[in-house]
């Protein structure tokens, strides 16, 4: 048995900003992590021996740690995930020490402030207990502590009371011609901030252009969860791998206790903690709440537990320009248009962003090597002139587009704990309810249009626009905040309603999406969180 302060669970980017900044204040923290610790020089080599690059590609799929995969989802009677549909849910994340930063983009814009309002603005969605304003100040400390690059000069919508620490990462070549294109298209293409150093920062080195961010930047120079890991345990924090979490205790008063984890051997411990911090992620944390006391579940007295599931649904569109544009340099997105995030018909349909990619064909097909080792182009693999023209001709004009629909809230969308289906130590795995709605749908098709208006300005062939929905790797919503615990999990603060000690960080919190990236956001919530909790410490029961 461990005694502690505050045990928190997960350390991806939410747990790890709680976990260090309680520590070096001089609080006793515990991190649990399900997965494994990770070794990025040997996971950099996993992903290049790898044939399909996918996000997941250098990463253990621990058989007691067991997480989705893109390569599975949609596939019937394969992966993690048990999927009811009427659609597959199709974003993915990692369990392993450090979370899903290991293999996220880095894109950081801030949600505007209409979307903390969509039910007052727009009469759809509902409204967040929190205003942009009173997030502001906690985006700003977001940006310092995991180094945010950006364009100080444009503030895209959301004002800003400071400049970010590190001036904006370069634009690619590709960025500038597309950029041309739009304007000629009535759009503007902006620089997007981005927790990718373009300095020396946090004593990790400058961005050198990898493009290989997903699924692994080789030198850090990306910001991950171990920066924080690492000054929590600087701090005397301690990170214990290989727990999964599957009860919170509580005191007979209905405060929290602490929680049992399970390792992968099947033994199980028990933390003790004055106060509890859930920062798994949008499916693992109301699993866990949902699986606790034997499966009764706690902190659910408004059956919202697990509800609301939601994702930013992409439009994904790519063709071939007419000259070349030479992707697959520098990091795989570093611009976007963001005027379409603050259309007025948001009451009707949703709005959306717009990623410029720099990494070619990618996303849809494949990198190049997958690319050439397929069908009709396996004889490049001899290399000499076919090879070069095929570069020439196709791999230097790749464009794509992505852009980032809103879903609404909808309480059908939801995931539980599959008792009947279990992992290799006993845990059930998450049962998933899911569509993408007409909403999103609908602000999908205005994207697809104005990705062939911009098809048409670059005078692009080989157009392809798909008709499916993909996820964006954004697991958002299910332990819904709000003023009234009769319909919300937990309130502003990030603290459940139905237990004082017990708090969720994470994107599990967001009652609405909006449409921007949402690792900034959601840090900001848990920097103000963990301010709440530093303040209440001395207010929560005592370890017995």
């Amino acid at each position: 048995m461990i005694r502690t302060d505050i045990v928190i669970v997960g350390s991806g980017v939410a747990g790890a900003l709680v976990g260090a900044k309680l520590a070096r204040a001089g609080v006793r923290v515990v991190i649990l992590e399900a997965g494994p610790s990770i070794d990025r020089e040997a996971a950099v080599g996993v992903f290049r021996a790898a044939p399909a690059k996918v996000p997941e590609s250098p990463y253990p799929n621990a058989a007691h740690a067991p997480r989705p995969s893109v390569l599975e989802i949609g596939v019937p009677g394969t992966g993690y995930f048990i999927q009811e549909g009427p659609e597959p849910f199709g974003s993915t994340y990692e369990r392993i020490v450090g979370g899903t930063t290991w293999h996220w983009l880095g894109s950081c814009p801030r949600l505007l402030p209409s979307d903390f309002q969509m039910r007052t603005l727009f009469g759809v969605g509902a409204d967040w207990p929190i205003s942009y304003t009173d997030l502001e100040p906690w985006y700003v400390r977001a940006e310092r502590e995991m180094g945010v690059a950006g364009d100080g000069g444009n503030d895209q919508g959301s004002p800003r009371s400071a400049g970010f620490p590190m001036p904006p990462v370069p634009t690619s070549f590709l960025d500038s011609v597309v950029a041309a294109a739009a304007r000629r298209a009535g759009f503007a293409v902006l620089s997007t901030p981005q927790a990718r150093n373009t300095e020396t920062f946090n004593d990790r080195p400058r961005c050198v252009g990898n493009s290989n961010c997903i699924p692994i930047c080789p030198i850090g120079a990306k910001y991950d969860a171990l920066v924080h890991l690492k000054q929590a345990t600087d701090a005397r924090a301690t990170v214990i791998p290989n727990a999964v979490v599957f009860d919170v205790l509580l005191n007979a008063n209905g405060t929290a206790a602490g929680v049992v984890f399970r390792r992968p051997d099947r033994t199980e411990d028990t933390v003790l903690a004055r106060a509890v911090v859930l920062a798994a992620n949008a499916i693992e944390t109301p699993k866990i709440l949902l699986m606790a006391g034997g499966g009764r579940g706690i902190a659910n007295s408004s059956r919202l537990v697990g509800r609301n599931l939601m994702d930013h649904p992409i439009q994904l569109s790519w063709a071939l320009s007419r000259e070349p544009v030479f992707p697959q340099r520098g990091p795989l997105s570093t611009s976007g248009i963001e005027s379409t995030r603050q259309a007025a018909t948001r009451n009707a349909r949703s709005a959306f962003r717009v990623e410029v990619g720099n990494d070619g064909w990618r996303f849809p097909i494949g990198d190049p090597t997958f690319e050439f080792t397929q069908g009709p182009f396996v004889q490049l693999l001899e290399g000499g002139d076919a090879l070069a023209q095929r570069w020439r001709d196709h791999v230097s004009k790749e464009i794509r587009f992505a852009s980032l629909t809103e879903q609404l809230p909808n309480p059908d969308n939801r995931i539980v704990p599959d008792f009947d289906h279990r992992d290799a130590i006993g845990i059930p795995r998450p049962r998933i309810s899911f569509s993408v709605g007409p909403y999103a749908r609908a602000g999908m098709a205005d994207a697809k249009v104005v990705h062939e208006r911009l098809f048409e300005q670059l005078q692009a062939t080989s157009r392809n626009h798909s008709d499916i929905a993909f996820g964006a790797g954004h697991v958002m919503g299910t332990t819904k905040m709000g003023r009234d615990g009769a319909t919300s999990v937990v309130d502003g603060d990030g603290r459940a309603h139905d237990v004082s000690n017990l708090f969720i960080v994470g994107s599990s919190v967001f009652p609405t999406v909006g449409t921007a990236n949402p690792t900034l956001t959601l840090a900001a919530l848990a920097l103000r969180t963990e301010a709440v909790v530093q303040r209440d410490l001395a207010k929560f029961p005592a370890v017995v």
